[in-house]
């Protein structure tokens, strides 16, 4: 969606900084990068790729020397030891990027830099910061005349380095300036950048929020697919890699499945598959809790990334597990079916079905807080975006943005034609699945979630009514009725001792 104002690039290249050809020769820089991790590394790289001239600089001196004399030798970059000196070397309006770490690096590094800006002058945030402290530093910024964008970058540190998805949101009126740069050096595909403007205040990063929130999802689904392929159809690791290497060239196809596929691959020096070494203890940064958290709070059902987040939590429990393996008792060995084939075409329907869930979530909570926010996000081209660069680059992405594109105000993903036949389609593996892995004692939280879901999505009638009484029954909250009007309360003296 173009923010009002929008130029064609290269108008908004020369307006934000001239020609880079100029600047480089009389020692003026394009754009600042604050913050020279792997990912601000890559980044500039990326820029310079692109014929900008980059000015760098990290609290930690070091790194810019070794950056300089290292993989920026013999490029338009240059390193600075105070963001005073840092922004008089850039052209008007001055662009500046950070890549620091989410929270009070980022507040700590704007009350450095803010001072020695002008009004008009752009701060890109690309780190992983939450929606509700971006949407605070464009209003503490708009105040001071400066301008803010939030822009989650996704793809990691391939990605920032040959071209990632970027979701930039924040202040319109910074779009123009900045449109053509990170369009640049973003992803693209069918010649179409994976970057476009998402919406005010937070919504750049809350889109990358519901991105990490999928991708969260997506991976314990992936995970819960090998585990499933291992324990109870009784492949090798090897035999699973090939698996995914057939799925990676099916509807499944996606980056997730290929690195697996990949993965499972790998052998140790001892010829010994290398996954088997990895302690089973999975780690998180909190994007997926937030998400979870965000979705509690707006009352939007999101439980594939919630028992994604619970699995890896509980797969923290590491020493816990392995005692408790030794008391607590499951279902008796039954044998590997000798059906694999059969249970393979069936557990593809339960993935994909279930990949459909999660993207059905996680577009129903983007759609209410875009709704309660007032953002106006164009939920059919979110997925575009991530098509390319970002970890959760599928074949499906093309499919969820036609849905949308067709018709704006789906109610829920899962409802559109095509995706109401293929879950369809699919439930039957998909509850054959989860029967032989409960039979075996094989967890599945996501995929069974998944499915739970959509039984509950497809009820006309859930046994909510029986909550509500009781609810009314223990504390007097009242109760709607089938045969009054919505929103009509009623109460109940359920034990004749509850007055009136």
């Amino acid at each position: 969606m173009d923010a009002p104002g929008r130029e064609h690039d290269g108008e908004a290249r020369e307006r934000a900084g001239g020609v880079t050809a100029e600047h480089a020769a009389d020692g003026v820089s394009d754009v600042a990068m604050v913050g020279l991790g792997v990912m601000g590394r890559n980044l500039v790289l990326n820029l310079s790729d692109h014929g900008l001239a980059v000015s760098v600089h990290d609290r930690d001196r070091r790194a810019v020397r070794d950056f300089l004399g290292g993989e920026a030798s013999g490029r338009a970059v240059r390193g600075f030891d105070d963001l005073a000196s840092l922004a008089l070397s850039l052209g008007r309006p001055r662009r500046v990027m950070l890549m620091v770490p989410a929270g009070a690096p980022v507040d700590a590094v704007l009350d450095d830099l803010v001072p020695h800006l002008e009004p008009g002058d752009v701060v890109i945030d690309g780190g992983n910061s939450h929606y509700a402290d971006t949407a605070r530093r464009a209003r503490e910024l708009r105040e001071r005349g400066l301008l803010f964008v939030g822009a989650g970058v996704s793809g990691g540190a391939e990605g920032a380095r040959v071209g990632p998805a970027i979701m930039p949101g924040g202040d319109p009126a910074a779009w123009p300036l900045v449109a053509g740069m990170l369009q640049d050096i973003a992803a693209r595909v069918d010649g179409q950048p994976c970057c476009d403007w998402v919406g005010e205040g937070g919504a750049g990063h809350y889109v990358k929020m519901v991105h990490n929130g999928i991708e969260y999802a997506d991976m314990q689904l992936i995970a819960e697919a090998y585990h499933y392929m291992r324990v109870v159809v009784g492949l090798t690791v090897r035999e699973s890699a090939g698996v995914f290497a057939e799925w990676a060239g099916s509807r499944l196809d996606s980056y997730l499945v290929e690195i697996t596929a990949d993965v499972l691959a790998r052998v140790d020096d001892d010829g010994l598959p290398l996954v088997d070494k990895v302690r089973d203890v999975a780690g998180q940064k909190g994007t997926g809790r937030w998400a979870a958290a965000d979705a509690l709070e707006r009352g939007v059902p999101l439980d594939l990334t919630a028992a994604a987040v619970f699995a890896r939590a509980l797969s923290a429990l590491k020493d816990e597990r392995v005692a408790a393996a030794q008391t607590l008792r499951g279902p008796g060995r039954s044998g590997v079916s000798f059906d694999r084939l059969g249970q393979l075409r069936d557990l593809e329907d339960a993935l994909y079905a279930a990949k459909v869930v999660a993207y059905a979530q996680g577009f129903a909570l983007l759609r209410r807080a875009s709704d309660d926010l007032g953002w106006g996000v164009p939920l059919s081209t979110v997925p575009l975006l991530w098509r390319g660069g970002c970890v959760i680059r599928s074949r499906i992405l093309g499919d969820v943005a036609a849905a949308y594109a067709e018709d704006p105000e789906l109610p829920d993903l899962m409802t559109a034609p095509r995706f109401a036949r293929e879950l369809a389609g699919c439930q039957a593996g998909w509850r054959r699945t989860l029967t032989r892995a409960i039979a075996a004692g094989v967890p599945m939280p996501a995929t069974s979630a998944a499915l739970a879901h959509y039984d509950g999505y497809r009820s006309e009638r859930l046994p909510a009514n029986l909550i509500e009484a009781q609810r009314d029954y223990f504390g007097a909250h009242g109760y709607e009725r089938v045969d009054a009007p919505r929103g009509e309360r009623f109460r109940t003296d359920w034990t004749g001792r509850g007055g009136t």
